[in-house]
């Protein structure tokens, strides 16, 4: 193993399918993502049916807390052995250089694992790996359950770095000739496509890690966000995944005192991406309440009083055309369902600089008072409209924030309201190809 604990970084031990396995069917989205529509991961089911595949060692959130839960994760830690004992994983040693392509953009990464004792998800954190958005402590102990006794792990966490010169991953790109292609997959239901590569040449490893070090120099860090010299360096921001990488966290935790500070559950595997990628879309996470059980708009205007207003429109396109277009004394988000058609709520004088953290602070008192069943994170604006417009629902449409601005944010203000931004939809997100032990 390769420690570079100056920053945060081990280059991994990772474990790749061997030839032979179907990678159309080894390789499966984020766990995350489809949480409100069953049929997507029934869809996967059918395709894959027996065959290996990260479906079975990984478990689709949308089964979560639901009954046979605990049975899932045996089994899935069941199969995760029998892959292992049957030869179907093969071991190798590097950076892995992966380009995502879906939607017509391709995004740049590295794929190398982090060093949990510099990671901190707590509020007003300073560590050298930050939560981006707020951690829900709530939500970790099912995600602990499925990483304790484990023994492996797959990611579909995304880390950002803010390499505005394009100096850690783009010269690796722009050497992939040179480099040994270890996958090339279609992806299945419409997610694109993804090749990644083996980062086998020392020199290109050690540039790197240089340019690495070169964002985490304190003087360069100053200058770049203009604040004082002593000010914690910030060099990894959580892209996705950062329920995961706080899981791994809390697991890692509880298991130091007794296996020790070198053990590989110190450490998580992760994909690494620039913020100026120009593949790297920022998108916004909307919201649908499930099974209201009062007028939310009436619940609306009493929480907000006269800064509320709200305006119906015609139809969807309205709608977000409005709430996209902005409002220079208003923060705009758009509603569907809950008893209307569509419409266009304004808050003025917020309480947050973002739309998304104003409606979230009406979103989560509303709630915990039994005015609705549950709540769902959505990408795209069409699931959106479509989950609320079903009878007893209603969908929250909210405009996105712009990616340049998020490393400075997080620096001086902390983290971001949960669930503010996504690194693109649904079908873009990350999908499982590499594990590695953690046993």
């Amino acid at each position: 193993m390769k420690i570079f604990e100056d920053i945060g970084v081990l280059i991994p031990e990772v474990l790749l399918p061997k030839k032979g396995v179907d990678l159309h069917k080894w390789a499966v989205i984020a766990v995350d993502q489809f949480t409100s529509q069953p049929e997507y991961w029934e869809q996967v089911e059918a395709i894959i049916g027996d065959a290996p595949s990260t479906f079975h060692i990984t478990l689709p959130e949308i089964y979560l807390e639901q009954p046979g839960e605990a049975e899932h994760i045996q089994s899935i830690q069941k199969t995760m052995r029998e892959y292992l004992d049957a030869g179907i994983l093969e071991s190798r040693e590097g950076l892995i250089y992966v380009e995502r392509t879906v939607a017509g953009k391709t995004r740049k990464g590295l794929v190398m694992c982090l060093d949990l004792e510099h990671y901190d998800y707590t509020k007003g954190s300073t560590s050298l790996i930050r939560a981006t958005e707020g951690t829900i402590v709530d939500r970790l102990p099912p995600r602990m359950k499925i990483r304790t006794g484990a023994p492996l792990e797959l990611p579909h966490i995304l880390v950002l770095i803010d390499d505005p010169q394009k100096t850690v991953i783009e010269p690796v790109g722009a050497a992939r000739g040179k480099l040994e292609k270890l996958y090339d997959i279609d992806l299945m239901l419409d997610s694109g496509h993804l090749v990644g590569y083996a980062v086998n040449d020392p020199a290109i490893e050690a540039g790197v890690i240089e340019a690495l070090r070169g964002l985490a120099k304190p003087e360069v860090f100053a200058a770049k966000y203009g604040v004082d010299s002593d000010k914690p360096v910030l060099l990894f921001a959580m892209g996705d995944g950062n329920h995961s990488l706080a899981a791994a966290k809390a697991v890692w935790e509880r298991m130091k005192p007794e296996v020790g500070m070198h053990h590989p559950a110190r450490y998580a595997l992760i994909e690494l991406e620039n913020v100026h990628d120009e593949g790297l879309e920022f998108e916004p996470i909307h919201r649908v309440l499930f099974g209201l059980k009062t007028d939310i708009y009436a619940a609306l205007e009493s929480a907000f009083g006269a800064d509320y207003s709200y305006t119906p429109v015609e139809n969807a396109e309205e709608m977000t055309r409005r709430v996209n277009a902005g409002d220079p004394a208003r923060q705009l988000m758009g509603f569907v369902g809950g008893g209307k058609g569509f419409g266009v709520v304004a808050i003025a004088n917020p309480s947050t600089n973002l739309s998304v953290g104003t409606i979230q602070t009406f979103v989560d008192p509303f709630l915990k008072s039994g005015n609705a069943e549950k709540i769902d994170y959505v990408h795209g604006a069409d699931v959106t409209v479509r989950l609320g417009q079903q009878p007893g629902n209603v969908g929250i449409y909210v405009p996105g924030m712009q990616k340049d601005d998020l490393f400075k944010t997080v620096i001086l203000d902390g983290a971001l309201p949960r669930k503010t931004f996504s690194m693109g939809e649904a079908r873009e997100k990350r999908f499982y190809v590499e594990a590695r032990k953690i046993q």
